[in-house]
């Protein structure tokens, strides 16, 4: 399932409320998922006559209150299914129509809601458009294209050129003490590519927010619909082995954390709130989101479910930057000025009927690329021009990287503007997005620490923005799909700009100064 709807981030400062909720429950250590084992935390009797829901119960971190709350869960008729007590963090069960409301009233409670407004059962991507399979006979065909030291399809991968990762990985590829994390449908780590740089030790499968480390817990569900997270694998770190494609950092380590849900492929707080914690207590130094967290595009802080699910998803991704660790996230593909005044939104909830509503961006979040201290990465196409989806924003987006974009012939044998990579069953395709844009990034961020080993998450985001190469806005106006309408409207200048932040993304700047 793909979502074609935008991403934001905040500009520099936080609302009050966010930047209360981003305060609470840090302290050092790794973040302990204790288990749901106590007398106390069984449900009562309390009236369990509403659908069986989850819910984030966000409190203190010191143990009186951790324990007061988890008792409180139980006597509400809930039951703990994990807690996370280093950020405060417990993600309950519960048939309670009036649990979120009881517990939101109990003492140490600073914020508790639903993940989900439909009931439990027994994904929400950025990538624009549905995949395009290399055939064999395409691939035979390009592989005789490929040039001395190429990759046998690499004369298909404009993108790598265009950052100059092709010139990079001759000189460092990047280290295998580096890792990206990549939280998304699952990798599928038997690819030819993407296994000579695969690190189960540092995979897992979050859904239902508890991690799964058991044996291949983190490959897609489906591979047949589940590509998606093979595909950005690829893209950060398929080996440069004489098979296939080549990452932007083909010499770094990738890990698979699964969060999409198998019923309907959506990325719940409760999945997304463990692969953050997962990562930062698994060394993960740098983490790919190419999603947003359903079932809320925007999540408002003046109502208590959404409220609820950014303070828990803020918690454990600065608990990660706390830990060492830096995330990317994508734009979003719906080409919205994400500084705009007000957005409207009418895909949300996405886990049942979604209702029109008309949001206020600086008060409603999309997370988490909205959230402090995440790079908010937009699209660009062969000719280094916004792509035609790609949202943007002045002082939201901080970087651009390739994308791809259809309507842009690439110089390469298959003239296709889309990004080459792997799926799932060691194949190969097509696709675009800012889903794409975000891991290519997120490529150079690990050719960055791999020459800045000591660099901390806020230091790489500087070297990422100082090294960016920033064409400035167009001279004409923009026309993306080429139908003679102005599309968007760039505001800045050469060194910042709505459409490109600081620049495009430089692999080779990121390994030579």
């Amino acid at each position: 399932m793909a979502h074609l709807r935008s991403r934001r981030r905040a500009a520099l400062t936080l609302p009050l409320g966010l930047a209360l909720t981003a305060s609470l429950g840090f302290l050092p250590g790794a973040a302990s998922a204790a288990p749901a084992d106590s007398p106390a935390q069984a449900a009562s009797s309390v009236s369990a006559d509403g659908p069986a829901l989850a819910y984030a119960v966000n409190t203190g971190t010191d143990e009186r209150t951790l324990a007061s709350v988890k008792k409180a869960i139980g006597a509400a008729g809930g039951t703990v299914v994990v807690s996370y007590d280093k950020i405060g963090v417990i993600v309950a069960h519960s048939s309670n129509p009036d649990f979120g409301k009881t517990i939101r009233a109990v003492k140490g409670v600073s914020s508790a809601g639903a993940t989900r407004t439909s009931p439990l059962v027994a994904a929400g991507t950025t990538d624009e458009g549905a995949p395009k399979a290399l055939s064999k006979a395409q691939a035979k065909a390009l592989a005789t294209q490929a040039t001395s030291g190429e990759e046998p399809l690499e004369a298909d991968q404009w993108d790598l050129r265009a950052i100059g990762a092709d010139k990079a990985a001759k000189i460092n590829p990047g280290s295998r003490n580096v890792t990206v994390g990549v939280i998304d449908t699952g990798v599928d780590d038997t690819h030819p590519d993407l296994a000579p740089n695969f690190s189960a030790s540092q995979s897992a499968n979050c859904v239902g927010g508890k991690a799964d480390t058991s044996p291949g817990a983190w490959r897609p569900y489906n591979p047949t619909t589940d590509y998606h997270g093979t595909h950005v694998a690829g893209e950060i770190a398929a080996a440069r082995n004489g098979i296939g494609v080549a990452g932007v950092a083909p010499g770094v380590k990738v890990a698979g954390i699964k969060v999409s849900d198998p019923n309907d492929g959506l990325f719940y707080p409760e999945n997304v709130v463990c692969a953050f914690v997962f990562a930062a207590d698994h060394g993960i130094e740098i983490t790919n989101n190419s999603y947003y967290v359903d079932p809320w595009l925007y999540n408002c802080m003046d109502d208590p479910d959404q409220k609820a699910i950014v303070d828990a998803v803020n918690r454990a991704q600065l608990y990660a930057q706390k830990k060492g660790t830096l995330s990317l996230a994508s734009a979003g593909n719906s080409n919205d000025d994400l500084d705009s005044n007000a957005i409207v939104d009418d895909s949300s909830p996405d886990d049942a009927t979604p209702v029109n509503r008309t949001i206020d961006p600086h008060k409603c979040f999309d997370i988490p690329t909205q959230l402090p201290g995440v790079v908010t990465v937009s699209a660009t196409g062969p000719s280094n021009a916004k792509s035609y989806y790609s949202s943007y924003g002045k002082n939201v987006i901080d970087i651009a990287a390739p994308g791809g974009d259809k309507y842009k012939i690439a110089d390469t044998p298959s003239k296709n503007g889309r990004i080459l990579s792997t799926m799932p069953g060691g194949q190969y395709g097509y696709l675009q997005g800012t889903s794409m844009a975000s891991p290519h990034a997120a490529g150079v961020a690990a050719l960055l620490k791999s020459a800045h080993p000591n660099a901390t998450p806020a230091q790489l985001q500087a070297l990422l923005k100082a090294q960016a190469d920033n064409p400035g806005c167009p001279s004409e106006p923009y026309d993306g799909d080429g139908d003679g309408v102005v599309d968007a409207t760039c505001v800045g200048g050469s060194r910042v700009n709505s459409f490109y932040g600081f620049g495009i993304v430089d692999a080779l700047d990121a390994v030579t100064k």
